[in-house]
């Protein structure tokens, strides 16, 4: 029966994350994201440029023929070529936004039921893929590091590894409590099993 539920589950974790190499006998535990407050930031400040960039377009739209025309001096073919730098740099900003947003979204870790799979990307062209057994992992922790992160309930996910005490964290996550409980139980039974395995 038990073996029977890990095909169903395997099944549908390939099915459900193609992104990743599952085992005959493996399937997704958790998939862990980055808090979804990150995104509603970076949308945040592109709005706020774009916005800075109409008020300096609108202002110097309204004081091209005005009393201040001595000062910021732009005739018609300067206010052309200004409504188009504008309208580049808004072209600028939306992209910039989804790349950001791609970034942002890419750093995720998939728990398995043997491993624990972190997809990070720093760029659009340096990413990495780091696959940790969870019987070499000693310890799942969550930290908060500002008072940012206590208002919004973010932090940062840590677990370490044994011998080479390699630390792989997961930066803006929302206070995952569960999964912390979650990734330790798992790394716990896989230790027992393993040490059952050994001793037979």
């Amino acid at each position: 029966m038990k073996k029977e539920l890990s095909k169903i589950q395997h099944a549908r974790s390939a099915k459900d994350f193609p992104e990743i190499d599952l085992e005959q006998d493996e399937y997704v535990v958790l998939h862990i994201k980055r808090s979804r407050l990150g995104i509603a930031i970076i949308w945040a400040i592109v709005a706020i440029l774009v916005v800075a960039l109409s008020l300096i377009l609108i202002f110097f739209a309204k004081n091209n023929n005005g009393i201040m025309n001595t000062v910021f001096s732009v005739n018609d073919a300067s206010m052309h070529y200004l409504r188009l730098a504008v309208f580049a740099l808004y072209i600028v900003f939306f992209f910039g936004g989804f790349v950001v947003q791609n970034i942002y979204d890419s750093n995720q870790i998939y728990v398995t039921n043997h491993r624990l799979i972190q997809k990070s990307r720093v760029s659009i062209f340096a990413n990495s893929t780091n696959i940790i057994e969870l019987r070499r992992i000693e310890d799942v922790s969550f930290r908060q590091n500002s008072l940012f992160d206590q208002i919004f309930h973010m932090g940062v996910l840590r677990m370490s590894t044994v011998g080479d005490e390699t630390t792989y964290t997961l930066k803006y996550v929302d206070t995952p409590h569960d999964e912390v409980k979650t990734i330790s139980h798992l790394v716990y039974e896989c230790k027992k099993t393993n040490d059952d395995t050994s001793v037979n």
